[in-house]
């Protein structure tokens, strides 16, 4: 027996069929108010499984989830980490935090290594990441303590390639980004430095997409950081306001662009430079890793790929090695719950549409890419459609839904995990009305599986990774509302059924209002029969 084998529960018996764990990506339990999409919509099914005794909320975001402060909104990344490892780990922002504070990144080998690549070859060290505070995939704090080391240590050039938020961030904040970064560089400059923005665009359009779902992306990307191509504007700000002005886009969506002098680009990557990646979050930071440091690279032309130091933020991905130069670790996540189930002899499914693909396998594998025992597990990825989430709310729920019931019916799978992407990617667009349909959408999938479940003798657990559709509008000091693209601070839904109980679902226990997302795993060990280790957050159940 495998020393990651699982005992059996000494009270509870497994459930006679699969325990199917489904994640409504962004599906919060909001104020109830003309702003949450998920109370504005008609849903029967989850209406329904709010009246089951096994039906309570849970914490989503803040420190309950590994983030540095309870202000810190939740995300899908850290989500999964919590529902596969049944624990709750520092995640990236708090590790870079802690890192810049007690200064180990600047002792490291690879900060020391880009400052001594660009005082030799008198090239700009250069920043490429998200502007903006979301403390998703980034902070502009991590960004500023890094021009100041940069400038105390004696690196004379730096530029700064903008990726613009309007996501995890109001959708057309840019401008108190812009204007924070400004200030820092006309600070550092003053002492004779040549510190610039060199190129931007909107996190949308260029540069950082995820899955491998739109190469072309990180292509335009490419083209405006790299080879200094793109529409040319004098500065940062302008850049912004004049794409404002011409389009009512918000800041996710603005086309690329290079910040120009004379007619030339002031900030082209060439041979000797070195290029900090600081994005903390793996998913959107893999692909342009990849253009960078890939010998055996075809998504697209590079030539002419210049010959720099790359390092990222964190290492986004631990078994591909993706950047093999990194500032800060990631968190050490060992023992998920998918990896003991594996041990453990027990048949896994994990099924998303592309959006969400990485993170009902990757992230919930603790941040590990492939599959643990191939002959016992299926991982299914439906592609996803490439058009705005506001014209399509419906995204591939329907074709999970239907790939879920085949496989469910054919196959004898054990455990399975699921993540309707609907709530998440659409909240982020802004639109009301789309993200209702979104989560009518998610709903009714709901309601597909239950007979399902019910004729199979398995389990239906409920939940959500983080909140998003639940708050459409933040309110402004003067009473007035503006739509909202980020994740909210508001708890997720629980819930269970079992077809088996009179009550259709077991009883919760009481004395766990702290409950968080890590408590999930050992919840549905439980309801396979299996005892979790000792070091996971306890079951739920009674």
């Amino acid at each position: 027996m495998s020393s990651l084998s699982l005992p059996k529960h000494p009270s509870r018996p497994a459930a006679k069929g699969p325990v199917v764990c489904i994640v409504m990506d962004g599906v919060g339990i909001g104020a109830g108010d003309a702003g949450d999409a998920v109370h504005l919509a008609h849903t029967p099914t989850l209406d329904w499984l709010r009246t089951l005794p096994s039906y309570r909320t849970i914490a989503a975001h803040g420190v309950a989830v590994g983030m540095p402060s309870d202000a810190d909104m939740g995300n899908s990344e850290v989500g999964h980490n919590a529902l596969g490892a049944g624990r709750i780990f520092d995640q990236g922002a708090k590790l870079v935090s802690n890192a810049i504070e007690d200064g180990s990144m600047f002792e490291g080998e690879v900060w020391k290594a880009c400052v001594e690549r660009v005082q030799r070859s008198g090239q700009p060290l250069h920043f490429i990441g998200l502007l903006s505070d979301g403390n998703v995939h980034s902070h502009i704090d991590h960004l500023i303590a890094m021009l100041r080391r940069a400038a105390r240590e004696g690196v004379q050039k730096a530029r700064i390639h903008a990726l613009l938020d309007g996501r995890d961030t109001p959708a057309r904040s840019a401008l108190t980004y812009v204007d924070q970064l400004e200030a820092v560089l006309q600070e550092l400059n003053a002492s004779g430095r040549d510190y610039r923005v060199a190129s931007g665009g909107g996190r949308m359009k260029i540069t950082m997409d995820r899955y491998e779902a739109d190469w072309p992306m990180v292509e335009r990307g490419w083209n405006v950081h790299v080879r200094g191509q793109g529409r040319q504007f004098a500065s940062l700000r302008q850049a912004v306001e004049t794409l404002y002005g011409e389009t009512d886009l918000g800041d996710q969506n603005l086309e690329g662009f290079v910040i120009a002098q004379d007619g030339a680009p002031v900030g082209p990557i060439r041979d000797g430079a070195a290029v900090i990646l600081f994005n903390f979050r793996g998913d959107r930071a893999v692909e342009i890793s990849k253009a960078f440091e890939s010998d055996a690279f075809a998504a697209f032309d590079r030539s002419p790929r210049p010959d720099v130091l790359f390092a990222g933020m964190m290492q986004y991905d631990g078994d591909e090695h993706v950047p093999t130069k990194f500032l800060v670790a990631p968190p050490a996540i060992s023992r998920t719950m998918g990896e003991m189930l594996a041990s453990s002899g027990k048949r896994q499914l994990a099924i998303s549409e592309t959006q969400k693909y990485g993170h009902v396998t990757y992230f919930w594998n603790g941040n590990r890419s492939g599959m643990f025992e191939p002959k016992l597990e299926v991982y299914q990825e439906i592609p996803s459609d490439l058009v705005p989430f506001e014209e399509r709310p419906w995204m591939k729920a329907a074709e999970i839904t239907d790939t879920l019931i085949s496989a469910l019916r054919d196959q004898q799978f054990d455990f399975v995990r699921v993540n309707y992407a609907n709530g998440d990617m659409v909240g982020h667009t802004g639109s009301l009305d789309a993200c209702r349909v979104a989560v009518e959408t998610v709903d009714l999938a709901l309601a597909r599986l239950v007979p399902v479940i019910k004729a199979l003798g398995g389990v239906l657990v409920v939940t959500a990774d983080h909140g998003n559709a639940d708050q459409m509008f933040d309110k402004e000091k003067d009473g007035s509302v503006k739509p909202r693209t980020s994740h909210s601070l508001n708890p997720v839904p629980f819930a269970i059924y079992d077809p088996s109980l009179p009550t259709l679902g077991p009883t919760l226990r009481s004395d766990q209002p702290e409950a968080n997302l890590g408590y999930v795993a050992g919840t549905c060990l439980e309801l396979l029969g299996l005892r979790a280790p000792e070091d996971y957050l306890p079951s739920m159940l009674k």
